[in-house]
């Protein structure tokens, strides 16, 4: 097998069952390794082999690289998670097992990251054709009851992000297709809870995965590890081990986050309850604000209770008295204005006070980077560049 890295273009809509013979040469070990990157998307294209450098030989590790994904990061340069065909395989194994056996499965994400090609990858290991709903101009999920109904055999799943969860929710015909599925994988970003019930109480088998490119996606499901992952905690951070852990990144020997071989370091913070992990936010996102830490995804997970508040984000910014100050910004739900008293007050009923943001500042929708994970750097530097507009309110 050639260790040549080759860049595989990955079509948007229907056509990207095209690249499925190309994945199962991959998951058999067969082919050079693939730089999956988004067929008519010259700058994405353009700045994933800039950063990964497809043309040149993988001589990072013997292992047999089948797949180099890049991550969404938080840093602006992508990283390529090495993936061999035996950690690709162990991964859709271990996900058919825990969800009853092989299926049809519904590809609604794009399909250069990571959680749309496991999509095709386990349609690839089950004998099956994925029915593929095109998100390239977004995600509408008034597409998807024709796509359910097109999916065949006894099992039947979809892999999807919280917000395009929240936007089926309000489509009657779209949670009920959802619901007619064996699964519905969610993953890419918390799940806020009034949303995960909205979803329960609609019928919808919801599974929350964890889990990132480094990992083959998700490995840990409703907080237990799959077949062959493991978890650990590390002072509070989540390490993750086992058959789906990557190599190691592209160009990267020695990196921190590998440095104890069969284990991937995380930048998340988590926690054991009976043998389930709770993963309660990102270490390099907490805020320092007055001698006090704050986790953005703690807050958010508070504030997505108030019945006003469709989609939130909490965030960090300069403050010459405290050093951060917590803000969040807010989409509401239709006919509310949020107020800072009023969200201080929800959060305070929970939370420390500190935790509760001292600025609000409203938007029609959070941006995002890779599949489904908020944008906090852009956002901030919206905020930031913002800072006299309108659309906020403050104390």
């Amino acid at each position: 097998m050639s260790s040549v890295l080759r860049v595989l273009p990955v079509p948007s809509g229907p056509a990207v069952v095209s690249i499925l013979p190309a994945l199962g040469r991959a998951l058999g070990g067969d082919g050079p390794p693939l730089l999956p990157v988004p067929e008519g998307d010259a700058k994405e294209t353009g700045r994933l082999t800039a950063a990964l450098r497809p043309g040149e030989p993988i001589d990072e590790t013997d292992d047999g690289v089948a797949l180099v994904p890049a991550t969404s990061g938080t840093t602006g340069v992508p990283k390529g998670a090495l993936l061999s065909a035996r950690a690709l395989r162990a991964s859709g194994t271990a996900t058919h097992d825990r969800l009853g056996g092989p299926g049809a499965w519904l590809l609604a994400l794009p399909a250069h990251h990571v959680a749309g090609l496991q999509v095709l990858l386990r349609s690839v290991l089950a004998g099956t054709t994925p029915v593929v709903v095109d998100v390239a101009n977004g995600f509408d999920p008034r597409l998807l009851p024709a796509a359910v109904d097109a999916l065949s055999g006894p099992r039947r799943y979809t892999s999807l992000v919280p917000t395009q969860l929240v936007k089926a929710l309000d489509h009657a015909d779209a949670t009920a297709a959802l619901a007619d599925l064996d699964a519905v994988l969610l993953g890419g970003a918390a799940t806020p809870a009034p949303v995960l019930r909205r979803a329960v109480d609609a019928g919808i088998t919801v599974v929350r995965t964890y889990g990132m490119s480094e990992t083959c996606g998700g490995c840990v499901y409703d907080g237990v590890p799959l077949d062959g992952a493991k978890v650990r905690l590390d002072d509070g951070r989540v390490l993750l081990g086992g058959d789906m852990v990557a190599s190691g990144y592209r160009g990267l020997p020695g990196h921190p986050a590998f440095a104890e071989p069969g284990w991937f370091r995380t930048d998340d913070a988590g926690r054991w309850d009976d043998g389930v992990l709770t993963v309660v936010g990102r270490l390099d996102e907490a805020i320092s604000t007055g001698g006090l830490t704050v986790v953005p995804q703690v807050v958010e997970a508070v504030l997505a209770e108030h019945p006003g508040v469709r989609e939130c984000a909490v965030l960090g910014v300069p403050d010459d008295r405290l050093g951060q100050q917590v803000v969040a910004v807010v989409v509401p739900e239709a006919g509310w204005v949020p107020s800072v008293p009023e969200l201080r007050a929800h959060v305070g009923a929970t939370l420390d006070v500190t935790a509760a943001p001292r600025e609000v500042r409203v938007r029609e929708s959070l941006p995002v980077r890779g599949p489904g994970k908020v944008d906090r750097a852009g956002l901030r530097a919206w905020w930031l560049a913002h800072d006299t507009a309108g659309g906020r309110t403050g104390s």
